[in-house]
């Protein structure tokens, strides 16, 4: 599996949409190519090597799915939007623990996690080829953060992160939908400054400008407050006992800056 990163809006909302490929038949899927000028160089780049087979989608909003219509023209044929019912363009909204194949050896599980937005779906996918696994989590989750609940409340985001991701591999790669890592790293260190898993987390930040497919799973379990809600730190933090109205409390705290 190859995962090539395409920066879009760099300074501003510092979106990331992906180009996956399967190494051995060179299928090919783009996620979240929201800012066509910047993700059509890339395709027409790529496209003597590349089969581009869908366009798929973390959710609706316009900075994820905004560019669907846009790069479907731009292709020489038509391909399937597969994303939430509400994507612009969406062809195909697959349920959630549903499983699809790109190529020869990625396997695709669609997992829903309504709450950031309502038809939000983060992407498992596992090369069985190579052995790798990464996760596209959109809005959901972030490299030491979380998405804000636009539409959805603190149990949704409980339930999206410490039982549908949390219950992935280990070493399952994060790749989230925005850079925002620097600005995550500021609200843990006022919440949990003392863990060394946030000290790392730091420090990995300050000396990268790109943070995706650099943690995995388990490391947000040690270091991401948003996966900790049941720990006694956060509650203490928060002054919380259950998980869910921990999870609402530390949104409150971040929202706040």
């Amino acid at each position: 599996m190859h995962i090539q990163s395409i920066p879009m809006w760099v300074g501003s909302s510092n979106n990331y949409a992906y180009l996956v490929s399967d190494d051995e038949s060179k299928d090919a899927v783009i996620i979240d190519p929201a800012n066509p000028p910047e993700v059509i160089p890339v395709l027409n780049e790529t496209s003597s090597t590349l089969n581009l087979t869908a366009i798929m989608n973390t959710h609706h909003h316009w900075d994820h799915a905004g560019g669907n219509t846009r790069i479907l023209t731009s292709l020489p044929s038509p391909v399937p939007i597969i994303g939430g019912k509400d994507c612009e363009g969406v062809t195909r909204t697959p349920s959630h623990g549903s499983k699809f194949k790109i190529g020869k050896n990625i396997e695709v599980k669609a997992l829903h996690t309504p709450c950031h937005t309502q038809d939000s779906i983060c992407w498992f996918f596992e090369d069985i080829a190579s052995n790798e696994r990464v996760v596209f989590t959109g809005d959901t989750l972030f490299i030491g953060g979380c998405g804000k609940f636009f539409e959805g409340t603190g149990e949704e985001m409980e339930k999206a992160l410490n039982q549908v991701l949390a219950a992935l591999p280990d070493d399952t790669k994060i790749f989230p939908g925005h850079e925002y890592t620097k600005s995550n790293v500021k609200f843990l260190k006022k919440v949990a400054g003392d863990n060394k898993a946030v000290q790392a987390l730091e420090t990995f930040a300050d000396e990268n400008q790109q943070t995706q497919g650099q943690f995995t799973i388990k490391q947000e379990k040690a270091h991401n407050v948003f996966m900790r809600t049941g720990s006694e730190e956060m509650k203490k933090v928060t002054g919380e006992t259950d998980p869910v109205k921990v999870m609402a409390k530390l949104r409150e705290m971040k929202n706040a800056g």
